[in-house]
């Protein structure tokens, strides 16, 4: 089963994590605040605000928001970089996310969130995305459509102990294709993503290829999973 709103209202992951078996710990609540409130310091509560995602965000953003449109950030890609020991994995066989990491360039779909709603909707994506500290949340340049926009997105913590860094392709396979979590497996989440990517017109090239060679790996049959489309 994956991801539900109520269980970011519930604050599912904190008190999932808080039972799991492994070293990393929680980021203290303090911090935990302390983080969403540096965001917000950059922005004006007279506007709406958007969000970048490229990755889970994309199919299953969970926040509610007012319009979306297909962007695109310079300076990132996104690439199979954090291990991943509850959603996507375990402790003793951790699976891979994608995260936002240094160097060329990301296409993916924004979200813009009504002003009104903000503190609410970035809390609960909060509690999704930074719960570990895995994380690194930032404000960035974004294109959208004709329109040169700031939005939030979340970069890898370098310094994160899940952090994996440039793994090799064989080994990213092996792990899509062999762990599972509590919502489900890592070629389920690569499945969706080239899924939803694909129906909004963007064409990853690298997860393209990754998903082919991950069903090979994994021994499965791939049903395309339907996407909500921008526009639609």
């Amino acid at each position: 089963m994956g991801l539900t709103r109520e269980d970011l209202e519930n604050d599912v992951l904190r008190k999932s994590y808080e039972h799991l078996r492994h070293d990393v710990p929680l980021v203290p609540e303090d911090e935990f605040h302390a983080s969403l409130e540096r965001i917000l310091a950059g922005w004006n509560p007279a506007r709406d605000l958007w969000v970048f995602g490229y990755g889970s965000l994309i199919w299953n953003p969970l926040f509610h928001y007012v319009d979306r449109s297909l962007a695109s950030i310079h300076g990132f890609h996104r690439c199979f970089c954090l291990r991943s020991r509850l959603g996507r994995g375990s402790v003793d066989k951790p699976g891979l996310v994608l995260g936002l990491d240094f160097g060329g360039c990301c296409n993916g779909v924004a979200f813009r969130i009504a002003a009104r709603n903000v503190r609410h909707e970035l809390k609960l994506t909060w509690r999704r995305e930074m719960v570990l500290g895995s994380y690194a949340p930032r404000w960035v340049k974004m294109r959208a459509g004709s329109q040169n926009l700031r939005a939030i997105s979340f970069l890898v913590n370098h310094e994160h102990p899940h952090y994996a860094g440039k793994l090799p392709l064989e080994t990213i396979i092996a792990m899509l294709a062999s762990a599972h979590g509590k919502f489900g497996s890592g070629a389920d989440y690569l499945y969706k993503t080239v899924d939803c990517l694909a129906a909004n017109g963007i064409h990853d090239t690298h997860l393209v290829a990754l998903r082919e060679r991950v069903m090979a790996a994994a021994g499965g049959v791939h049903h395309a999973v339907e996407c909500p489309e921008v526009g639609a």
